[in-house]
């Protein structure tokens, strides 16, 4: 029987052989020694008797014995030799009693290479064994800036509180999320049923996920699992059946193809303009259909946030402009902890179309998709890919920068303040976009930024002390607070005059995306490709504005409404030209515009911005669900 196993193993290495040959690879085993760090680059850390996983097993540390396997460590001398001989020895002791005498392996950059134990290695993997307990000898090379290098160390890291040697990442922080994801603080230990339970569900899901085809996708099985329960939940997960992991991961297929895209999300920057000609039929005879359902998610009520007020006129917008084809609903005061319940509700009211306003709410947005395929769910963020939900987002930074060219040409003293709330995706763009604004109509415009959402600071203090004479503040008044402290204002006195406000128009966005339901255009956004949907539309397509006080002097209205043209026509981008940051040049060449992959991802301050982005723990507890999702700074997340 065992001389059978060998010849089973020797016609698999053969054919392992001639696949490698016939795509010009090396046919036998990788050598450690051919591709080591050069002396003086690393050093060794004896790991003592590790379990170590089969599968990373890839070669031998020196040449010797790598012609006597294929690539796959399977066996490619005939069974007359005296290797055939002991490696039949060894496949029945593996039968009899199991192969218990450790190998002597090194790891290098989490992959392993034996010096002694080849043959016990080529039986256990034939066997299919999932590991070997082996001395272990870590080779640690120099820290570099390559890509791997910085995976690695990371790896080390989280290696010496957590040694778990069998999963893998291709994208550099995906340790530290994996820490978080299990529940863990950074820096803490596991405990062994720790181990044991991540051990457990790791290898149910691989089980799944390899039985999909995971193999063939072009990313790690380490970045599937991390995905998969960063969305699904950890402890929820665990809690699956395996039918129901099956089927989960089964239904979640799309994210893991997502993962293997260079380029995860394709930006819609305007409606598309191509609409299909109904029938002549059904123009002439109208056929009766249902109204179309839409839910609206808040995360507070139109009467206590400016954003969602301004969402909540989009949504009346949308009834008033589809009086008989369409009505909405909408649930108000939604949390991380209550939104599934919340987009539930909305199903089971049969809405067909919900909208989730605000960015935290993007992981249970993907959840109801994916387990209600007949639903279009969208959520209102910024540079987030998820296959099963669409996003949406203005260019508010466009008219961040005709406010800066007014607040410029108003402030006396040459002092301005921003007002900004959280440190995100979007938000320093707009920063940004204020203060260019500001400098091309005044060359010598400061622009003083301060966060609302800072602990302890008193902000009416500190603007007081800067002394400027314009100040950006929220976009929008509210109904239930009668302020004036909103838009781009000046402090002349006691109280504010109000010169412009920017305006969202959520109401242009909700029509335009409604009639591609109507007349099937929908679907044409989708292409042949696994990326995810992120609708980025600005003034061009109406859904964003400024609104100028009569206050303004005619010359300045003027000027406002020329920028205005001019962006709107897509002749003139805020981020073109030279541009410097507070550190030095950012972009060099005067003919170049900044791509919006570069807009929305800034994580830079214009060089005439006093002020910093602040990190996560220097804000208030209300930043942590916003942040966490959409931060600028990916140590805060």
């Amino acid at each position: 029987m065992a001389k059978d196993d060998y010849l089973k193993a020797f016609k698999m290495g053969k054919k392992d052989y001639q696949s490698r040959m016939l795509r010009g690879e090396k046919p036998t085993l990788q050598v450690l020694d051919d591709f080591m760090p050069e002396k003086g680059t690393y050093h060794e850390a004896p790991l003592g008797l590790v379990q170590v996983p089969i599968a990373q097993i890839l070669g031998t540390k020196t040449v010797g014995r790598s012609n006597s396997f294929a690539g796959n460590f399977m066996p490619i001398l005939r069974e007359d030799t005296e290797f055939a001989s002991k490696w039949i020895n060894l496949s029945e002791s593996q039968k009899n009693e199991g192969i218990r005498d450790p190998i002597k392996v090194y790891e290098y950059m989490n992959k392993f290479y034996v010096e002694e134990g080849n043959k016990r290695v080529s039986v256990m993997k034939f066997f299919g064994a999932v590991s070997i307990p082996g001395n272990v000898t870590r080779i640690v090379p120099k820290r570099t800036e390559e890509k791997e290098n910085k995976i690695y160390y990371e790896f080390m890291d989280f290696y010496q509180r957590a040694p778990i040697n069998y999963i893998w990442f291709s994208q550099e922080g995906s340790f530290a999320k994996l820490q978080k994801a299990v529940g863990k603080k950074p820096g803490e230990t596991w405990t062994e049923d720790e181990l044991l339970k991540f051990s457990a569900l790791y290898t149910r899901f691989t089980n799944e996920y390899e039985e999909n085809g995971g193999n063939k996708l072009k990313i790690t099985e380490g970045d599937a699992f991390l995905a998969f329960i960063s969305l699904h939940g950890y402890d929820e997960v665990d809690e699956k059946t395996t039918n129901e992991l099956r089927d989960l991961v089964e239904k979640t297929w799309e994210e893991f193809e997502l993962l293997q895209e260079e380029e995860e999300i394709e930006l819609k920057m305007k409606p598309n303009s191509e609409k299909k000609s109904k029938p002549l039929l059904s123009r002439l005879l109208p056929l009766s259909s249902p109204r179309l359902k839409a839910a609206f998610i808040y995360e507070k009520t139109p009467g206590t946030s400016a954003w969602t007020y301004a969402h909540d006129l989009g949504r009346q917008y949308l009834e008033q402009t589809f009086p008989e084809e369409l009505t909405t609903v909408c649930f108000e005061n939604g949390t991380e902890e209550n939104v599934d319940s919340l987009i539930q509700k909305a199903i089971d009211a049969g809405c067909k179309l919900i909208f989730t306003t605000t960015p935290p709410f993007v992981q249970a947005s993907v959840k109801a998709a994916i387990a209600n395929p007949n639903v279009r769910i969208l959520n209102c963020s910024l540079n987030t890919s998820h296959r099963y939900i669409r996003t949406y987002y203005s260019r508010m930074h466009e008219a961040k920068f005709l406010m800066g060219a007014i607040a410029g040409a108003m402030a006396e003293n040459n002092k301005l303040t921003y007002i900004a709330d959280y440190p995100i995706f979007g938000s320093i763009a707009n920063i940004n976009a204020f203060a260019l604004g500001a400098k091309m109509i005044n060359p010598r415009a400061k622009v003083y930024l301060e966060w609302s959402t800072m602990k302890e600071v008193d902000l009416d203090e500190k603007i007081r002390k800067t002394g400027s004479s314009c100040i950006s503040g929220r976009d929008m008044v509210i109904p239930e607070e009668a302020s004036r402290f909103f838009g781009i204002y000046y402090m002349g006195g006691d109280h504010p005059r109000n010169l412009a406000m920017p305006l969202y128009h959520w109401g242009k966005f909700y029509e335009q995306l409604l009639r591609t339901i109507q007349d099937g255009t929908w679907k044409d956004d989708d292409t042949d490709s696994a990326r995810a949907i992120n609708y980025w539309w600005g003034m061009s397509a109406g859904v964003i504005d400024v609104v100028c006080s009569r206050q303004l002097p005619i010359g300045t209205r003027r000027l406002v409404e020329l920028l205005k043209a001019t962006i709107s026509s897509d002749k003139f981008n805020p981020f073109s030209g030279i541009l410097y940051s507070q550190t030095g040049v950012v972009q060099e060449d005067p003919n170049r515009s900044l791509l919006p992959e570069e807009i929305m991802t800034m994580d830079w301050l214009a060089e005439n911005v006093i002020g910093s982005i602040p990190k996560k723990e220097e804000l208030t507890e209300k930043a942590e669900p916003v942040i966490k999702q959409q931060g600028v700074r990916t140590e805060d997340k």
